[in-house]
């Protein structure tokens, strides 16, 4: 007699997983799909993914959800995004440099107060889950009360989430500058902290390279090697006057990202956000160095920053670890799938055809290998964290009509993300548990 496993929860619907990196096999060699398929889950992990009938039959007596028709794959991971930003999102008509000044500053010098920090946390949670993002990298204020609002409100709700507070000693207003030392102090002692508390990760976030010295470089390039579990994330390349400001800010390196290198800030878990205008010579030791590169399309276009070089950097012989982000609030949306069709134009301009399978790796395994967390994350794999969206492939009128005419899983994908937003997304699961389910 089969025993009964009523501590499982089997979901039901098409599921879609990959097998491989479609930059480097291919799309059809990389993508893993059921047209009727099922997803079984224990205590917050995937226990097995596959065809319906036979995951059902291998747990009788589990609980199942039914999703005829919609899809069932890894929540979004999104690897660059500035949670204290959440209430400047659309903001009018700067680029870089003054919209730091204008928007960011102001609205980061707010986060001073705890309940300001906490109301916010729990609001970018919300949309989080309301768009099927389940694990993020997110950069706080310099406050060190901002992390612990955003962790204490992650670890609440289940969350795999990484964040870090902003060091930043120069260039910026006196209640948002920390020095080197206090910078050094207070991360260390975050990391101390929160640092593998649950499903926590803490990341050394020195903000970018115009807002600090080498003093503070060095510190954080320091703490980093003092906590190599830790992650490590900045920006490079994002604006043309940026750079040149960097540059000289900056003068005994060869150029934007040296600067970091010299300072002990490349390796795997480094995680540099935009990397729009680089040196082939920056490019190369990207690779070398194994770190990761977060694409933020929205961003890019609405601060006016430029067109990120996806063939250069990802399908090329030497290719680039790169993930997905929103980067809201310089990105204007929380949705993956505007993202991605903004990530397809920016690459149309380029005269680059971004296929839909490598869109969707970019927004789940890419970005979690950004953040050295795709042996547990940003995919559907028997052993992983069954953090997991359901998309409803017919959520708008127009859409249920393109479907229609749907004739692969790959036009299917490229309609949703063309055309879809949050209404696509029916119910988020994270770590098994139900976090955002749509009516």
């Amino acid at each position: 007699m089969n025993a009964s496993h009523s501590d499982v929860r089997i979901l039901q619907g098409q599921t879609l997983s990959f097998r491989a990196d479609p930059f480097v096999v291919g799309p059809d060699a990389a993508i893993d799909y059921n047209s009727d398929g099922a997803v079984a889950i224990r205590a917050g992990k995937i226990l097995e993914v596959g065809p319906r009938r036979a995951v059902t039959g291998r747990f009788p007596g589990a609980e199942v959800e039914a999703y005829p028709g919609d899809l069932i794959m890894a929540g979004f991971v999104d690897c660059h995004v500035h949670y204290p930003q959440i209430d400047i999102i659309a903001s009018y008509g700067e680029q870089l440099l003054e919209w730091l000044e204008k928007y960011t500053f102001p609205a980061e010098a707010k986060f001073a107060d705890p309940a300001h920090a906490a109301d916010a946390a729990n609001r970018y949670l919300d949309e989080c889950a309301r768009n099927g993002i389940t694990t993020a990298s997110v950069y706080c204020t310099v406050h060190p009360g901002s992390v612990d609002a955003l962790f204490t409100a992650a670890q609440a709700r289940g969350f795999a989430m990484a964040a870090g507070k902003v060091m930043m000693d120069r260039n910026a207003p006196a209640d948002l500058s920390d020095t080197a030392q206090a910078g050094y102090d207070e991360s260390k002692a975050l990391i101390e902290r929160w640092h593998g508390k649950d499903r926590l990760n803490y990341v050394v976030s020195p903000r970018f390279a115009v807002t600090s010295t080498q003093a503070q470089l060095e510190a954080a390039g320091a703490l980093w090697k003092e906590h190599p579990d830790t992650l490590m994330q900045t920006h490079v390349s994002e604006n043309v006057y940026a750079i040149e400001h960097a540059k000289s800010l900056h003068p005994y390196a060869k150029s934007y990202l040296d600067i970091y290198d010299k300072k002990g800030l490349l390796g795997p878990g480094a995680n540099f956000g935009h990397a729009i205008h680089l040196l082939p010579e920056e490019i190369a030791r990207l690779c070398e160095s194994k770190s990761g590169i977060s694409h933020c399309p929205t961003s890019n276009l609405f601060i006016g920053s430029g067109l990120f070089d996806m063939r250069g950097l990802r399908d090329c012989d030497q290719p680039v670890a790169v993930g997905l982000a929103t980067d809201v609030g310089g990105g204007s949306s929380f949705s993956m799938f505007e993202t991605m069709k903004t990530s397809y134009e920016i690459s149309q301009l380029l005269h680059y055809n971004l296929h839909p399978a490598k869109a969707f790796y970019l927004a789940t395994v890419g970005s979690a290998a950004v953040m050295r967390l795709d042996h547990r994350l940003g995919n559907l794999r028997a052993g992983y964290d069954a953090d997991l969206i359901v998309m409803d492939l017919a959520s708008t009128p127009l859409i249920a009509q393109r479907m229609r005419a749907a004739d692969s899983i790959f036009d299917a994908l490229f309609v949703q993300m063309i055309l879809a937003d949050d209404r696509a997304i029916r119910a988020t699961y994270v770590a098994g548990r139900k976090a955002y389910a749509r009516g």
